[in-house]
């Protein structure tokens, strides 16, 4: 591998990359949820109110090959495959919590901004 400097303003660098894959709204709420252990896909899906099933797929297999997240799947009839977060996902979970807990406290400000920013807008 090529040593580079990182620079996630380049539209190029792979870590602008990281940042799509971490700054979206399905991968907050997937490594939340997993943040209290390993589960099965339905039981994410069951968490994760809203997503499709292919867009859990997608995410679940990308954050895998991003080595956030470990696939295990049990011998089993029927296979039972689980996904539960590595070192990495836990060390990404800790900010993305904050992030989290932030927009928690904060959508009360927000929603008024909102509906002031809408207000002036409609010209009302």
């Amino acid at each position: 591998m090529t040593a580079f400097a990182p620079d996630p303003y380049d539209r190029d660098c792979p870590t602008r990359q990281l940042l799509d894959r971490i700054g979206d709204q399905w991968t907050v709420l997937i490594v939340g949820t997993l943040g209290d252990g390993p589960l099965r896909f339905t039981e994410i899906g069951k968490r994760v109110a809203g997503i499709s099933q292919k867009m859990l797929t997608q995410t679940l297999r990308a954050l895998v090959r991003d080595g956030i997240l470990e696939r295990r799947m049990y011998p089993e009839i029927p296979p039972r495959v689980e996904y539960e977060l590595t070192d990495l996902g836990r060390d990404l979970a800790e900010p993305l919590g904050v992030l989290t807990e932030w927009a928690t406290q904060h959508m009360d400000r927000v929603a008024r901004a909102r509906e002031e920013y809408d207000r002036a807008a409609s010209g009302r």
